[in-house]
């Protein structure tokens, strides 16, 4: 039987802490690097991704020089060739590379540092994200790391431009908060949305979408601002769009639908509508429906089960994306799904009882019904 993938091993092992030990000892050659590698290596087995991460940072902190502008220095000279500048996407670095950020956001992430601190920052980046490493100075020195961002969103590395972004995401996973308003990186968004480089606008795209999730109507005005000045290609600009607006369309919003094309007249018919009104935990619920258009449009079509919670209450909403497709006026279009319910989903647990269920279409609440989820035993009871 094969091994279990472990990321951490994949991304954190002997072979890459040897390689950034000879890295190291090739402009350090003080470095003790027999017992670097030892030190590092010996709490691995007892360490998560992060925790080796911060690990290897304390091990750097031991055997680098006392002096963090000697330190660093070394760690950028020891770095190799950055990222290919001429690729556009998918090139997200080397994760060895996570301790060197975050010893800068350790140890240098003070007023006397900032130069230094921002173009090790600078030069890391290139090499493996220091969107974490960042929001330290983001949090310590908002306007001086807000002024270096706004000059990274024209840097000739994508990835530097990329930083500018995402590190100022305001819901960035596996990173801590930062404490700006969420409008002081709109100014940057506006520079980088029409980027030439896929990592970079897909960077702009989540970023709006974690704003959308508090501050919706800045999201629109951004997007439309960008729509009327035309900086970007039609094609990315619509990437952009769509991404940016993903949660916004989930939950049905009419302003982000209308960007999209999705008009909120839904002139249609919904015909021979079926639902299992009843299953068993374990089954699918089945449910098949026809679409009578009265109008040619574009249609989002989503479905949306109101789960009940462990207190009875049917109020665990969960919107499920089903199909987009245009329609001519008189077509009609002929759906069916199913939808596996088991007691432990890979998000949630499933309780017995009343449940809901809609169909949304282009944001609008066209078909509601409810149905009801058994246990085995209450179906066993039903039959008896």
């Amino acid at each position: 039987m094969p091994e279990k993938f472990s990321l951490k091993d994949h991304l954190f092992n002997a072979a890459k802490v040897h390689k950034i030990a000879v890295e190291i000892a090739q402009v350090y050659p003080a470095l003790a690097q027999h017992k670097f590698e030892e030190e590092v290596l010996q709490a691995f087995p007892n360490l998560e991704l992060k925790e080796r991460i911060y690990h290897i940072t304390s091990c750097l902190k031991k055997y680098l020089p006392p002096n963090f502008e000697q330190a660093v220095m070394i760690l950028v000279q020891a770095l190799p060739a950055p990222c290919n500048p001429l690729l556009s996407d998918n090139d997200f670095g080397d994760f060895i590379y996570a301790p060197y950020t975050h010893y800068v956001a350790m140890y240098g992430c003070e007023s006397k540092y900032l130069s230094l601190s921002f173009s090790a920052l600078e030069e890391i980046t290139t090499r493996f994200s220091a969107e974490d490493a960042i929001r330290y100075f983001i949090n310590a020195f908002p306007t001086e790391t807000l002024a270096q961002m706004q000059l990274w969103a024209t840097h000739s590395h994508y990835h530097v431009r990329r930083l500018a972004s995402e590190g100022l995401r305001p819901k960035l996973p596996w990173c801590q908060k930062i404490h700006l308003p969420i409008e002081a990186a709109l100014p940057i968004l506006h520079k980088l949305h029409a980027d030439t480089t896929r990592f970079v606008t897909r960077s702009v795209a989540n970023h709006l979408n974690d704003i959308s999730k508090t501050h919706p109507s800045l999201v629109i005005a951004a997007l439309q601002q960008w729509k009327s000045t035309a900086q970007q290609s039609e094609a990315e600009l619509h990437f952009i769009i769509k991404h940016a607006l993903r949660t916004l369309i989930k939950n049905g919003d009419a302003a982000a639908l209308s960007l999209l094309n999705f008009g909120s007249n839904t002139n249609i018919a919904i015909q021979n509508f079926r639902l299992n009104q009843s299953l068993q935990m374990g089954q699918s619920l089945q449910f098949s429906f026809d679409i009578l258009a009265k109008d040619s449009g574009k249609l989002m079509i989503d479905y949306l089960i109101y789960f009940r919670s462990k207190n009875g209450e049917v109020n665990r909403k969960k919107v499920f994306k089903l199909k987009q497709v245009s329609v001519q006026k008189g077509e009609q279009l002929s759906i069916q799904k199913s939808q596996l319910l088991l007691e432990k989903m890979s998000t949630r647990t499933l309780y017995p009882g009343e449940q809901g269920f809609a169909l949304q279409i282009n944001g609008q609440l066209v078909q509601q019904e409810k149905f009801v989820l058994l246990t085995q035993q209450n179906n066993a009871k039903e039959r008896s």
